[in-house]
């Protein structure tokens, strides 16, 4: 059985590397180009990351939810489901759009995109740790971590 805190250690790295990107998400910091390299290959490990993430929830969490017998557990289960695509969907059309080509050309429209991103995956990791997560260990899916 997974932990909450593995799920939990999964959301403070993700958390740290949204912190990092955001005070190199300047066209200050932009303008010089191994920031902008840097930021470029972060902003791909972040993706990575995030894509796995889902893709653990989605193996680990979902199944077990969506066949559980309080219709309250399969709802909030359906809720992040749904919500999953649409960060999925801004996420992959955020990379094609931005850091496919590498040119590292950051401007305010990709800086405004960026801090909405991370604001998404911020909303995100909150939403599982305030509603799913608690839920989780109340109907025993997911353990507390030991002591």
């Amino acid at each position: 059985m997974q932990t909450l805190g593995g799920y939990v250690s999964s959301h403070a790295e993700l958390r740290q590397m949204i912190d990092d990107l955001r005070s190199l998400m300047t066209l200050d910091q932009l303008r010089i180009r191994p920031n902008a390299k840097t930021a470029y290959q972060l902003m791909c490990e972040l993706a990575q990351k995030v894509k796995t993430h889902l893709a653990e929830e989605d193996r680990q969490l979902y199944p077990n939810l969506l066949i559980h017998e309080d219709p309250k557990v399969k709802s909030i289960a359906w809720g992040f489901i749904s919500g999953e695509k649409p960060l999925r969907r801004t996420f992959e059309e955020y990379h094609k759009r931005w850091l496919r080509d590498c040119d590292f050309n950051f401007t305010d429209e990709f800086l405004e995109e960026t801090r909405e991103i991370f604001d998404m995956l911020s909303y995100r990791i909150d939403r599982e740790e305030q509603v799913l997560f608690p839920k989780l260990v109340e109907i025993g899916l997911l353990a507390e971590p030991r002591a």
